[in-house]
């Protein structure tokens, strides 16, 4: 049976610029290279053109890059027993942090006055996450999973119970 999870995040990329977008840009770049080079080979300058079809192959390879970074992903899932980190991209999942939710903390650094850092701490370990998230967006991440894992970490200790001591009660657990 699987384990309950109280938190499975999805951080992605935003994308400003929607394939329908891109190929209306790539088209309007290539009017207007085609129509400019028309221009400049009637006049005599008949290579110009050639460098008009290598900008317009450069434009097109830096935007196919753009959108492969895109398709990747990071997954924060939160379960009673730990907290994974996986890195996605399309056909491949690759684990890069697991630690036991009890001794995991989340920390938020200020980097600068407009920046701040989310970190999963472990010990002496330290984990970077939720990069493509804007400042705003990090902060209330970081408040969420932070109440996911102390959510989890209720299930499997609760509250009237310490593990290894005293109830609040004073009986022996």
């Amino acid at each position: 049976m699987a384990a309950t999870l109280y938190m499975d995040a999805v951080i992605t990329q935003n994308r400003s610029l929607s394939p329908g977008g891109f190929k209306v840009l790539l088209g309007f770049v290539v009017a207007a290279n085609v129509l400019f080079g028309i221009f400049l080979f009637v006049i005599g300058a008949w290579p110009v053109p050639i460098f008009l079809g290598l900008d317009v192959l450069a434009i097109w390879l830096a935007f196919k890059f753009s959108f492969r970074a895109s398709e990747r992903a990071e997954r924060v899932q939160v379960s009673a027993e730990q907290v994974t980190v996986l890195r996605e991209t399309p056909g491949r999942r690759r684990r890069i942090w697991v630690s036991p939710t009890a001794f995991t903390r989340v920390v938020v650094e200020q980097a600068s006055e407009h920046d701040q850092r989310v970190r999963l701490r472990l010990s002496n370990k330290a984990l970077t996450i939720a990069g493509s998230l804007s400042p705003d967006e990090r902060g209330a991440f970081a408040q969420a999973l932070e109440q996911a894992i102390q959510t989890a970490r209720a299930e499997r200790y609760p509250a009237t119970q310490e593990p290894g001591g005293f109830s609040p009660r004073g009986d022996l657990v």
